[in-house]
């Protein structure tokens, strides 16, 4: 120091001396560097190391013979050159869900496992010990921790030790940081706590502390105690409250993810606090005013409660509050003018809460406000003129309220803002060209409001770091000049229901980094481009739905999601990865077999979602399933597919299996009952044959839709089918299937409730706006396709089918049926009075059998119905009133002996049509003209000669009734067509 703070040159006869001088001294430190390693710290360490597993050996300059003060991790002290800070923690944080595998891999790797050496009691000078981020989990923490007597430093956190928190720790007196969260640890008590009289920083979390009752009494005795993390520890409300007053060093306190009901009042003893986290607990009731009276405090997390409260006007005056965390509190009310007074609030989070009113202007007066967060209330008016004075905000979040009135154009004042979100609102207006200058802009999304408009280059002209552009669900025009270079590399684009057509977005072209591409509904009418389908990008989601795209696609480079429904696609079905989990490839043009794309090895190891229906795919399905282990939900759907169900569809448990409107046949394979997770199957429109197989109502337990409808399956109804608990819709209509209708039906417990099960079925498998569980259904005599509701739709469809006997009375108890179709049968007998107890039904069809006796009475407890039939029945007397009944036309009552409204025909007093009571009455009656016995006789060979065979002939019953259905369908296009 002080040659190199001379100021005179030096004489160079002096050179010479002083590289002798240098020479020596470099060899005297030379040599103290290879003595500063003790020796039997070194072998130490060796032992140490020996019991280690260390897979990505960071370790390897641990060697024999080395200085160890030069070793990785180890620091030892400079003139003594004993260890005295070991620093082992693992060295890679842990990566994101969705990291890539070899990330994960790479990060498992670090970590050290194995057992810790007793040799480390050789390391008498050691005050810093660092093990976190390790993987011990086989082993508790060794006892002879609380024997290194020098240390003042110990991190064990997040290495999966195990068992119980050695008490010896409690000797380390000159201890002042000790962290021991994120382990699998418990203790019953915190006494050894009370020795540790140096501790300034103490984490437990994560260890199981229900039965330290001890833990207030001990921590808060601590005279040097800053900071104090007890989260997830499995606290409760503390019986027996202590005074705090003589503490006064708490600085930091983390309660979090605990059982506290309410606010511990010890708490507010702690004037000194400038940190308190009570987030995610079960705190009930209003927020304490109290918290008004911590003037230090900076930061306060309440969010995770129960907290249905306002936000009180006390915390609106705490001036040094830099970050107020209230989300998912339950809160209520408005937000107060007087956040304004939070001149030092730099975080401030109230999302997923209930508040209404407006978005106050006075938030315009936090200067130093970076993150504003309101998502997920039920806010209402504009988005305040003066955010544009919020110089420091960086991310604006008023997603999911109903928020209306236009951006406003002082947007574009924000120059640090990183992320704008305004989705899922009411917006409307033009699309700010002021978003243009936002620099530093890396998220905007707008989506989901009623935005109009052109959109041109000039709304992105300096967005140089935008990385998600999303506003779908606008009405959106986007215009850019065909040889426009976007300033942004993105990687999620989401542009669904924009018009970018009508040709594919050539600027797309531009960007590199893209994996998340929603252009559906776009009014694109384009060839699919080449240079699209080999962007050096690798998509993970990618929708291409609703254009009029065509042409044919070889290779899809799509790692997880794949969605191209409805367009002009046509040529056999695209490659995809290996990797692809959802693949919607519906409603196309897709011809040629399924074998490439089923058959190959590579593909759908993790498929869990395929729809390949309404396309021209023919042959038969192929057998070879056997590596679609993942496969839940397989749509094979209005396709030219025949041949046989293969047996080794059966071996993947799919919870949906629709094969409808195939020309399949032969009777279905046993391997299918090993489906038990089955919630639809749908065999609808084929030529299946066989009995229906008693396995379904035996093994398919979790069946919810089963639709078996125009096929030749014959024989009886099983008696197996009454097992299916949670059976809500079944189809068994235009079948061959004779018997009685099983008693047993009233086992059919969703339909015997007007409880649905949509939530716990169907709800899981709604992903952003697909649901995945769609279904057609024929119901009030048409077929409908059901997707979001479908789990409230229950019927009972088993029309045009041989059924004898009588309609069974147990009927009457399946109360949640919305639809019943018992039509074109052979049933005789009287109409179960208790049908009238299903006050739900929407849609009762009986016509076309053999009933008799009267329509009963409790009909016109059927208050909701808009479709009813008993025509070409033998039933007679008088048609119950009701507001629903008399709504109907002729044809619901034709073919039988009815009378009253809504029929012309009157009835006696004793309710029989009166043109019955009078045949034969008067003489005059009984001369009966010749002509009219000839019209009569000739109208009973005609009907009968038409209707007859209808009844007898099962064919030709089945023929017309699909026949008449084919009418009624077009009659209905038409007539729709018509009133639109």
């Amino acid at each position: 120091m002080a040659i190199a703070t001379m100021t005179t040159p030096l004489p160079i006869s002096l050179f010479p001396f002083l590289l002798l001088i240098s020479a020596l001294c470099f060899s005297i430190c030379h040599a103290n560097s290879n003595l500063l390693c003790i020796q039997s710290e070194r072998e130490a360490l060796l032992k140490f190391k020996n019991h280690l597993i260390d897979p990505s050996n960071r370790l390897s300059s641990w060697v024999e013979g080395g200085d160890c003060c030069k070793w990785i991790g180890v620091i030892c002290h400079n003139s003594t050159g004993y260890v005295n800070q070991l620093h082992l923690a693992a060295p890679l944080s842990q990566p994101d869900f969705d990291a890539p595998l070899a990330e994960w891999e790479a990060y498992v790797r670090s970590k050290l496992r194995g057992k810790i050496n007793p040799s480390l009691l050789e390391l008498k000078h050691l005050s810093s010990l660092d093990l976190s981020n390790n993987d011990f989990s086989s082993i508790h923490i060794p006892k002879i921790f609380g024997l290194l007597e020098s240390l003042t430093y110990l991190n064990l956190s997040d290495a999966l030790f195990q068992g119980a928190i050695p008490h010896n720790l409690g000797n380390l007196s000159k201890l002042q940081y000790l962290d021991l969260g994120g382990n699998d640890l418990k203790s019953k008590s915190l006494q050894w706590v009370s020795g540790l009289s140096s501790l300034q920083y103490l984490d437990l979390s994560y260890a199981d502390l229900h039965k330290a009752t001890d833990w207030v009494k001990v921590t808060f005795k601590l005279p040097s105690l800053l900071e104090l993390h007890l989260s997830e520890c499995g606290l409760d409300n503390d019986p027996s409250p202590t005074s705090l007053s003589s503490t006064k060093s708490l600085v930091v306190l983390d309660l979090s993810w605990n059982r506290f009901s309410s606010v511990p009042k010890w708490i507010f003893s702690l004037h000194g606090l400038v940190s308190i986290d009570l987030s995610h607990n079960s705190l009930e009731g209003s927020i304490p005013d109290y918290f008004g009276n911590i003037s230090f405090l900076e930061v306060l997390d309440l969010s995770g409660n129960h907290l249905n409260s306002s936000i009180p006007n006390s915390l609106y005056s705490l001036n040094r509050l830099q970050f107020l965390c209230l989300n998912d509190t339950q809160l209520q009310g408005t937000i107060s003018s007087a956040i304004g007074n939070l001149s030092s609030v730099t975080h401030l989070y109230l999302s997923e809460n209930q508040l209404t009113g407006q978005i106050p202007l006075s938030i315009g007066e936090l200067s130093s406000l970076k993150l504003f967060d309101v998502s997920k209330n039920q806010l209402n008016g504009q988005i305040p003129l003066s955010i544009g004075q919020l110089s420091s905000l960086e991310f604006f979040d008023v997603s999911e309220n109903q928020l209306n009135g236009q951006i406003p154009l002082s947007i574009g004042e924000l120059s640090s803002l990183k992320l704008f979100d305004v989705s899922e609102n009411q917006l409307n207006g033009t699309f700010p060209l002021s978003f243009g200058r936002l620099e530093s802009l890396e998220t905007l999304d707008c989506g989901y409001n009623l935005l109009q408009g052109v959109v041109s280059e000039t709304h992105f002209s300096d967005l140089t770091r935008l990385t998600t552009l999303a506003a779908s669900h606008n009405r959106l025009r986007f215009e850019p000049n065909s040889s426009w270079i976007p300033p942004f590399q993105c990687e999620r684009i989401e542009l669904g229901h924009w018009h970018l057509g009508p040709k594919f977005p050539q600027w797309l072209k531009f960007q590199k980094k893209l994996s998340y591409l929603d252009i559906s509904y776009a009014g694109i009418s384009d060839v699919m481009p080449t240079w699209f389908l080999n962007l050096p990008t690798q998509f993970e989601y990618l929708n291409l739905s609703s254009n009029q795209l065509t042409g044919e696609i070889s290779y899809l480079n799509v790692t997880d999601i794949v969605d191209v429904r409805s367009n002009r696609f046509i040529g056999p079905l695209p490659r995809v990865f290996s990797t692809v989990t959802i693949l919607y490839m519906s409603n196309n043009s897709f011809s040629g077999s399924l074998s490439q794309l089923i058959c190959d090895p590579s593909s759908g190891k993790l498929m869990g979602v395929l729809y390949i229906d309404k396309n021209l795919i023919s042959g038969d399905i192929p057998d070879c399933w056997n590596h679609w282990q993942r496969l839940d939900i397989l749509n094979l759907g209005s396709n030219n597919l025949t041949g046989k169900i293969p047996p080794s569809l059966g071996h993947i448990n799919l919870s949906m299996l629709i094969l409808r409107n195939n020309t399949m046949f032969g009777e279905l394979p046993s391997t299918l009952q090993n489906s038990t997770n089955l919630i639809m199957f749908d065999l609808s429109e084929n030529h299946f044959s066989g009995s229906v197989p008693v396995w379904i109502g035996d093994k398919l337990s979790n069946l919810v839709i089963l639709s078996l409808r125009s096929n030749n399956f014959d024989g009886h109804i099983p008696h197996k089918i009454c097992d299916l608990q949670s059976l809500q819709n079944l189809d068994l209509a235009y079948n061959n299937i004779s018997g009685v209708i099983p008693k047993c039906f009233n086992n059919l417990s969703a339909m015997a409730t007007t409880n649905k099960i949509f939530n716990s079925v169907f709800s899981k498998y709604a992903v952003d706006d697909s649901f995945f569980f769609k279904a057609l259904l024929v119901l009030k005599g048409r077929e409908d396709e059901y997707g979001s509701t479908l789990g409230l739709v229950t019927s009972m469809d088993l029309s045009a089918n041989s059924l004898t006997g009588e309609i069974p009375k147990e009927i009457g108890s399946l109360v949640g049926l919305l639809s019943l179709n018992f039509s074109g049968n052979l049933l005789i007998g009287n109409i179960p009075e208790s049908i009238g107890n299903m006050e739900l039904m929407e849609s009762l069809d009986l016509s076309m059998n053999r009933l008799n006796g009267k329509i009963p009475p409790s009909f016109s407890n059927l208050n909701f119905l808009n479709h009813f039939n008993v025509s070409y029945n033998n039933l007679t007397g008088q048609i119950p009133t009701s507001t629903q009944l008399q709504s109907f036309d002729n044809l619901s009552y034709v073919g039988n002996h009815l009378c009253g409204p809504p029929l012309t025909k009157n009835c006696t007093s004793k309710g029989i049509p009166t043109d019955i009571a009078n045949n034969g009455s008067s003489s005059e009656g009984s001369k009966v003209n010749s002509l009219y016995v000839s019209i009569a006789l000739g109208f009973v060979m005609g009907f009968w000669g038409l209707v007859a065979p209808l009844f007898f002939i099962k064919s030709w019953r089945i023929a017309y009734y699909r026949k008449l259905d084919h009418i009624c369908s077009k009659m209905y296009v038409f007539w729709a067509t018509m009133g639109m």
